[in-house]
């Protein structure tokens, strides 16, 4: 998380340093910022000091921060817990540094904090002139901040992360007991199923010790436990004794306490119907040039889409620029899970940018008083070219032969210059524009039939 909001700062104009007991230079290299060599001479020069550590080191890491900074600065925490890291910060940091408690609800997976939540925790008489700045600052990036109370965060976290993430888990270890082959099942999945393992592999893939300590630091956590495991016991209870009635009413009296049952059904139908409709625009791709980011790399891939499966796409490689003979018409094997599919607009953009294009020049009389401009306005229209422009007008004073052709129709002669996709053949987009002119009324000159003849 530290890495992420480092890019995130940055990319707002912060001058951004960093720093870990690791001694990680490469880390910083890698993101093109300063590491702070000499940490207590960093502190006091900079005007935010965030704390992105493991949460049982977060109040050590406080405790020896703090002290050192600079009066009008500010001190953040980026962690899962509040009461305590809060509490540390009023104990350690100077009457005039100002704190914040911080917990973005998000992992570093995530590309953007567009449309992602952060919690945030002002003291009192210690939050007044960077709260405001730092609220501004993450809404205007498009995230959905809340403000609350430290006691109140953690008590909702408890359930909010402490029992999703123990469930989730739970299930995980579950399915590890039972010794039970998850790839099998998929043959046999449901769209809830399919969902449900996805996140439990989620949590299961991340780091084991930060969902430790979020289950370990929070005080809450036990008693929701507590009430977790005694539910699971008493609807086993209920199953074993075929108590049909009792299973129902604890169901029925869940979803009052629920309230928001018929929403919840509406959302989740919006989640699994998503999912089926990018793979239906998947299948019905086949065929056709498509593009896909990867994920985590960045890395965009383009082709024709071959083939769909289940978990996996297969596209043959456009050849763009720089591209080895070899290389050229290679069939390339994606994972789904890793992609995105990009919109027209940016699949458009990349052909634009990483194609060999071909440029065609076609010359006509355009009808008596026609506008060449609203003639290029309708060659545009043709999604088969990077652009289109006019490169000459022959008004009749220049050339024997343009003047006899013009004086001959009354026409104003335009050349107009067609610049056409690497992907498409380039003879049969310049018969379509050269056939959409003449149906404008246009008539090509006779040197450019010569030519394409």
């Amino acid at each position: 998380m530290g890495q992420w909001f480092t890019r995130f700062f940055k990319e707002r104009g912060y001058k951004v340093t960093v720093w870990g007991k690791g001694g990680k230079v490469e880390v910083a290299r890698k993101l093109n910022v300063p590491f702070a060599s000499e940490l207590d001479a960093a502190i006091p020069e900079n005007d935010i000091v965030i704390v992105s550590v493991p949460i049982n080191v977060t109040e050590e890491t406080i405790a020896e921060v703090a002290p050192k900074m600079k009066a009008g600065s500010l001190l953040m925490d980026f962690t899962s817990t509040k009461v305590k890291p809060v509490e540390a910060m009023q104990r350690f940091a100077p009457a005039g540094v100002e704190i914040l408690g911080t917990h973005p609800m998000f992992g570093p997976t995530i590309p953007t904090i567009r449309g992602q939540t952060v919690i945030l925790v002002p003291v009192k008489e210690r939050s007044e002139k960077w709260f405001p700045v730092i609220r501004q600052l993450f809404e205007e990036g498009g995230a959905h901040v809340e403000i609350t109370t430290a006691a109140e965060h953690d008590r909702l976290v408890s359930v909010v992360q402490g029992l999703t993430h123990f469930a989730y888990i739970s299930i995980g270890t579950t399915i590890d007991r039972l010794d039970f082959d998850i790839k099998k099942s998929r043959k046999f999945v449901s769209p809830v199923y399919s969902i449900m393992l996805d996140f439990v592999g989620r949590i299961l893939g991340q780091n084991p010790y930060l969902y430790a300590l979020i289950q370990m630091e929070n005080p809450g956590v036990p008693e929701v436990h507590e009430a977790f495991i005694k539910e699971c016991e008493e609807l086993s209870g209920l199953v074993r004794a075929h108590d049909e009635e009792g299973f129902v009413r604890k169901m029925k009296a869940a979803a009052r306490k629920y309230g928001d049952t018929a929403h919840a059904l509406r959302r989740s139908d919006k989640l699994i119907n998503s999912r089926i409709a990018e793979y239906e625009a998947l299948l019905n791709s086949v065929g056709k040039v498509r593009g896909f980011s990867h994920v985590y790399s960045g890395r965009i891939h383009v082709g024709t889409l071959e083939k769909v499966g289940p978990n996996e796409v297969i596209l043959t490689k456009l050849a763009s620029k720089g591209t080895a003979p070899h290389i050229k018409n290679k069939f390339i094997k994606l994972k789904l899970e890793n992609l995105r599919l990009l919109s027209e607009s940016e699949l458009r953009e990349w052909r634009k940018e990483n194609l060999m294009h071909s440029v065609r020049d076609i010359s006509v009389l355009i009808p008596e008083g026609a506008d060449p401009e609203v003639v290029l306005g309708a060659v545009k229209t043709n999604k088969h070219l990077v652009a289109c422009q006019i490169s000459d007008i022959y008004d009749g004073t220049e050339g024997t032969e343009a003047k006899n052709e013009i004086r001959e129709t009354g026409r104003l002669g335009v050349t107009y210059r067609i610049t056409i996709f690497g992907d498409y053949n380039a003879d049969s987009i310049e018969t379509e524009v050269t056939n959409l002119l003449c149906g404008l009324g246009c008539r090509v000159r006779e040197k450019n039939l010569k030519l394409t003849e």
